[in-house]
């Protein structure tokens, strides 16, 4: 293995998220609304990502498109503080998103059109043909909506001989099937739905049913995340299924990233699939008990004590 290798590379959208909590519905005046907090954040998935596997102790770069903005100078300054590479393609602008977190920690948000800015990451794979491991940060969002680009992102990494996880999100600007993408989703190890968008992109209610559709499309192992009910693993030779961990939940913008990140951070350092779900079961419920993607999680370390004390 090359001294250079990455363990993990991040592609997909960085943006920064204003994070409103506790909004109260009624005006204090004709246009003065008031909520309890408000924040900014890094946020994107490939960020989110990125930056907790870099505190996990991966060795992580992400490449995403930046503006020379102030919103991409936030999410710069953040990701190399974490300590990750930054590979950034030029864009017109930083997407923002405004998030409105309720008190239980689910979320709404508003996106926009710097949402649909779609870089071209297969231009240049040697990007990201450096990597152990090559996660999608979301399949179905750009810059992975568009089947050619999907394709040719998937194709180069397998042939560089990276594990591949793909995250998923539902979308909003370009509507692919998986039907579109039935030459490509063979190339995936491991695709991250969560609940909603698994019901979404396979018509099925039920958790096992959502995994046998993927399976069916040549996926090697599905995950479904079921928040407050914990998550799903299938793949051809068995089903794995975790209760949530108790956690007094703040905020869930990224458990779903951070999952991410420990189950391929985990399955790096040669952990069984069992004990990555575990692991990542834990990363998503850390998440949650502060505001934002990145503010929680810390290591490695952490993480497992939190687990130990979950599980003793």
């Amino acid at each position: 293995m090359a001294a250079s290798m990455k363990d993990i590379v991040c592609i997909g959208m960085a943006l920064v998220d204003s994070i409103i909590r506790g909004l109260d519905p009624n005006p204090v005046s004709a246009s003065g609304y008031r909520a309890e907090s408000g924040s900014l954040n890094v946020g994107g998935e490939a960020v989110n990502e990125a930056m907790a596997a870099a505190k996990l102790g991966m060795d992580t770069a992400v490449v995403c498109a930046l503006g020379e903005d102030p919103a991409g100078e936030i999410v710069s300054r953040a990701l190399e503080k974490t300590g990750v590479e930054v590979r950034a393609v030029p864009s017109p602008s930083t997407p923002v998103t405004t998030m409105f977190v309720r008190s239980d920690g689910t979320r709404q948000s508003v996106t926009n059109q710097a949402h649909r800015f779609n870089f071209r990451p297969d231009r240049d794979p040697s990007r990201f043909t450096d990597a152990r491991a090559v996660i999608l940060g979301s399949l179905f969002r750009a810059p992975f909506d568009d089947p050619d680009i999907i394709h040719s992102v998937l194709r180069a990494a397998k042939d560089a001989g990276a594990l591949v996880l793909a995250d998923t999100k539902l979308p909003n600007f370009r509507f692919l099937t998986l039907e579109d993408l039935r030459d490509s989703l063979p190339l995936v190890d491991y695709i991250t739905p969560n609940e909603d968008e698994a019901k979404y992109f396979t018509g099925r209610e039920n958790p096992e049913a959502m995994a046998d559709v993927f399976l069916s499309f040549g996926v090697r192992g599905v995950v479904v995340k079921l928040g407050a009910k914990g998550c799903l693993l299938k793949t051809a030779k068995e089903t794995l299924r975790l209760k949530a961990l108790p956690v007094r939940a703040v905020d869930a913008t990224g458990a779903g990233d951070n999952f991410v990140a420990g189950f391929a951070a985990e399955l790096l350092r040669g952990a069984p699939e069992a004990e990555a779900l575990a692991f990542a079961n834990a990363c998503g419920a850390v998440c949650t008990t502060a505001v934002g993607a990145a503010s929680a999680l810390e290591s490695r370390e952490q993480v497992l004590s939190f687990l130990r004390e979950a599980q003793s």
